[in-house]
């Protein structure tokens, strides 16, 4: 994972909100809202960037630490962003004006890209064995604006805990939910990401005797709430280097585009997604899970017109 890491800072410029999209005598500068530096969304986006400067004529694309999904969909409404990562779930909210937006927001898909997986993540010596045994600890949700912070919100309610009375709650990014675990300043944090998560790789190898709970318990609750969106996972717990397995909630991926992009450029970054998934699984193993059948999955957001062009041609 270092190495992995290793070559997305030689491709990453950290930038935030400097979205340029299409247009410019110099051509398209393009701005990609991620996530945190220990997260996938970050190294994924590193790796999509390299790509789309060297495949796309007179382009020059960045990615950016953001919080993640919420605050990438309001940055791509802003036009400071250009390509954003996001969860299913918290893209539905976007185009339903829902929770987090209070009006629809202008944004279309151009893929799905992989699934998920809800972590929760016990510091060493806090005695849970269920998302139920939070209550009353003290638990990082999620930096404010992630898509982190939806799915905790919404798992701790469905396991009884209200998460605004019946925790400390924290708000803390994937860095410093890392940190506090070690420094015994948390219980638990929840953290939404691919598999492997770099920073719970660097938790689980300082220190082992931490845990990931089950939270297959809850996903019929979510999914009577809030719909199919949510779906079983496992997890084999090796991918840390732990043993067992657990079950947990997950939710697909999505990257998403201003409506107004261009057709053409939106084709042109789908095509290259497609194109170079031998170079993105080179950067992260999450990449391999592309597919254009899967790809085209995207409601309820609506498929941007120029990757609609791009899957009808591979049919």
């Amino acid at each position: 994972m270092k190495r992995i890491l290793a070559i997305v800072a030689a491709t990453v410029l950290t930038v935030a909100g400097c979205g340029g999209g299409a247009g410019g005598g110099s051509g398209n500068r393009l701005s990609i809202a991620t996530g945190g530096t220990t997260g996938v969304y970050y190294v994924y986006g590193g790796g999509l960037a390299k790509q789309l400067s060297s495949n796309i004529a007179n382009t020059q694309a960045t990615a950016s630490v953001t919080s993640a999904s919420v605050e990438n969909i309001k940055l791509l409404a802003g036009g400071k962003a250009d390509i954003g990562f996001s969860q299913a779930d918290t893209a539905a909210d976007a185009v339903n004006a829902k929770d987090a937006f209070t009006a629809k927001q202008p944004i279309k898909a151009i893929a799905r890209i992989y699934d998920n997986y809800a972590h929760v993540v016990t510091a060493p010596g806090t005695e849970a064995d269920k998302v139920a045994d939070l209550k009353g600890k003290r638990v990082s949700l999620g930096p404010a604006n992630s898509g982190t912070q939806v799915v905790a919100r919404r798992i701790l309610e469905a396991a009884g805990i209200d998460p605004d009375s019946d925790i400390t709650k924290q708000q803390l990014s994937i860095n410093e939910s890392v940190q506090a675990a070690k420094d015994g300043t948390i219980d638990a944090f929840f953290w939404v990401g691919g598999l492997p998560t770099a920073g719970i790789t660097d938790l689980a190898t300082s220190k082992p005797d931490m845990k990931l709970l089950d939270t297959g318990d809850v996903l019929e609750k979510m999914r009577a709430t809030y719909g199919e969106q949510y779906v079983p996972l496992d997890v084999d717990l090796s991918v840390y280097k732990l043993s067992g397995a657990i079950k947990t909630v997950g939710i697909a991926n999505l990257l998403l585009v201003p409506d107004s992009m261009d057709e053409q450029l939106a084709y042109d970054i789908t095509k290259t997604l497609f194109a170079k998934k031998a170079e993105l699984t080179a950067v992260h193993p999450e990449a391999d899970k592309l597919d254009v059948t899967l790809g085209r999955q995207v409601a309820p957001v609506e498929l941007h017109p120029g990757a609609a062009r791009y899957y009808q041609e591979q049919a």
